[in-house]
């Protein structure tokens, strides 16, 4: 799931808005299950609980037998637990987009929560299955997967057994797992609910985060700077929560990683991410090492076309002075998606176009809507969903191909199963940006005035700016946090320090962080929900600038192998993936490729000036 931004609440003047943008979808539910208090929400609920139950009698403790008689046995009960992961996941799926649809309701959230704790217990009736998995022979289990049914099988158990070596007893596990409800998923709702009640002061409106936010891309300096502050006194007034989370969290992330024998503070993320530590490393270190060369330069560009020595903080994403605006409607906004889609392949385009058509993405700003963007998978017997909280912006159409992006990869990875479907992040992001990529190309095409291009050009450097270099300073801000956690509880001031120090090194001397950013560390979510994911971003543009250039230089075949590498979702290494487009993430040079894009781009606005 990419998630980009956080909350969004409507403006007074928001009828108006949404009356300029057309209507708006909203998504249909009913796909998955009718309402809350629906007889069949209840039933296949019901049915997860007894059939898990009846698994767990079934097999618990007789898998070695199973793998005895050749596999197929043990197979069947593989096909048997991706069913359950199916339903599991179709319920589940259904409690966290109604929910999303207003976090601030008491009956979603109440309904969210009891759905979470029932199939929490279910998966305790399922744990046993992969513990009890990794502890088969090695050589039996090899041999087996060799041939006959179990082989289809082969990459989930060869992802299962990367796990082995940080599994704990049976007993733990399942404390772990019965604890996460009042543990970990009990902070990051805490952290939701609180983020989507926090309330910014904007001249006589009390508005929520996006929309503050927003004003950040105002044209109007003077609106800029109030929004900034009015961020920055409303983070500050709520500093203490946002402490207290963030250090729970991180002395909770320290307790498991200890017991489950990680080296490095980031390698359960790199695990679950089936990416070795030295690639990320060297990608963090190949995009620090580019910061002169790529955000300092481009800081420095952008203050000189604003006539300043530096920049204020609430300037980085500003408009360019006497750049043309553009509106697009919600019309616009789907044909521009679906023409950038269709000029690569109409079945991207087909595949896109199902969203819009049927019923599966949820556009409008909303009071207590979730927070930012995603593209949620749900489950392979049904289908993805988008959400969105469409304003119109140029960056909303680009928002919008990259959720798209991430659509399509879901709906093409489906028919591996509950079980291999889901992607590493290692690759998730790589539709999603090339989506966007493809969207941004095409309007690029089109624009025929010097100055839309230039003001394109640089919209989309600085999107790539805050994907890759953005990104890996929020990695190395968490990799500072992490490691001062283990020497104690942080107070508000060291973890604002720390967020200063990488914030300053990565946007360079062009920038000035004024006070009050030193609080902008709160609301950035994937801090919360999902520690360390943040280097995908950069991992997937990177991956997508270099997979861009091969297709700008062959195109034969190009389309075909890309189909290839989406449908494929989790069944096969990144690595192997990559292979068909002559591309090594290993390979330490293979990131100054993407990287040279981005230069080369700067380059282009330098010539502009």
């Amino acid at each position: 799931m990419a998630a980009r931004y956080q909350g969004l609440y409507a403006p007074a003047d928001a009828a108006a808005e949404r009356r300029d943008l057309g209507p708006l979808p909203e998504w249909r539910l009913e796909d998955l299950y009718p309402a809350m208090d629906s007889p069949a929400f209840a039933a296949d609920m019901a049915r997860a609980s007894e059939s898990a139950k009846a698994f767990a009698t079934a097999h618990r403790g007789r898998l070695a037998e199973s793998l005895a008689g050749g596999g197929d046995a043990l197979a069947r009960a593989i096909g048997e637990y991706e069913a359950l992961q199916d339903v599991m996941g179709r319920l589940m799926s259904y409690a966290s987009l109604t929910y999303a649809g207003d976090t601030t309701d008491p009956a979603r959230a109440k309904f969210y929560g009891d759905a979470q704790s029932r199939i929490t217990d279910i998966a305790g009736d399922l744990l046993f299955f992969e513990l009890e998995i990794n502890r088969l022979d090695d050589a039996a289990l090899d041999r087996a997967m060799s041939a006959g049914s179990l082989a289809h099988w082969r990459p989930w158990l060869e992802d299962i057994r990367k796990e082995k070596p940080h599994q704990l007893a049976d007993e733990i596990e399942q404390l772990f797992l019965e604890k996460s409800v009042t543990g970990v998923a009990a902070w990051n709702r805490l952290f939701d609910e609180t983020v989507a009640s926090l309330r910014f002061r904007i001249g006589e409106e009390e508005l929520t985060l996006e929309p503050t936010l927003a004003q950040m891309q105002d044209p109007d300096a003077a609106k800029r700077e109030e929004a900034a502050r009015a961020l920055a006194e409303t983070f500050s007034a709520n500093l203490r929560v946002f402490t207290l989370i963030i250090n729970t969290l991180a002395k909770d992330k320290e307790i498991s990683d200890r017991w489950r024998k990680f080296g490095d503070i980031a390698d359960s993320r790199h695990l679950s991410n089936r990416v070795e530590r030295e690639v990320v490393d060297a990608l963090a270190q190949a995009v620090t090492e580019s910061y002169p060369r790529l955000s300092h330069r481009y800081y420095a560009l952008k203050a000189r076309w604003f006539g300043k020595a530096k920049l204020a903080h609430w300037d980085r994403n500003a408009p360019l002075p006497k750049g043309p605006a553009r509106t697009f409607s919600w019309t616009q906004a789907r044909d521009t998606v679906l023409s950038a889609y269709a000029g690569f392949s109409p079945r991207m385009a087909d595949i896109a176009r199902r969203f819009f058509d049927e019923g599966w993405i949820d556009a409008p700003v909303r009071p207590g809507k979730a927070p930012g963007a995603f593209a949620h998978p749900t489950t392979p017997s049904a289908h993805p969903y988008v959400l969105v909280n469409y304003l119109g912006k140029p960056r909303d159409v680009m928002t919008l191909a990259h959720e798209l992006g991430h659509g399509v990869h879901q709906v093409l990875a489906a028919p591996n199963g509950a079980l291999m479907a889901p992607t590493p992040l290692t690759l998730a992001e790589t539709a999603s940006v090339f989506g966007e990529m493809l969207t941004f190309r095409a309007l690029l095409a089109s624009a025929s005035d010097p100055a839309e291009r230039k003001t394109m050009l640089a919209a989309k450097v600085e999107d790539m700016l805050n994907t890759v270099v953005r990104q890996i300073a929020f990695y190395k801000f968490e990799r500072l946090l992490h490691t001062e956690r283990r020497n104690g509880e942080l107070t508000a001031e060291q973890i604002s320090a720390l967020w200063m120090s990488v914030q300053s090194e990565s946007l360079g001397p062009a920038i000035d962080l004024g006070p009050g950013y030193e609080t902008f560390w709160t609301y950035i979510g994937h801090f919360i929900h999902s520690p360390f994911y943040v280097y995908a971003y950069a991992f997937g543009d990177c991956l997508v600038n270099s997979l861009y250039g091969v297709y700008e230089r062959a195109h034969e075949g190009f389309v075909e192998r890309y189909f290839a590498l989406l449908s494929a979702g989790g069944s096969k290494p990144y690595g192997e993936l990559l292979a068909p487009f002559g591309l090594d993430a290993r390979d330490p040079k293979f990131w100054s490729i993407g990287l040279s894009l981005i230069e080369r781009m700067i380059g282009e606005l330098e010539a502009m000036e």
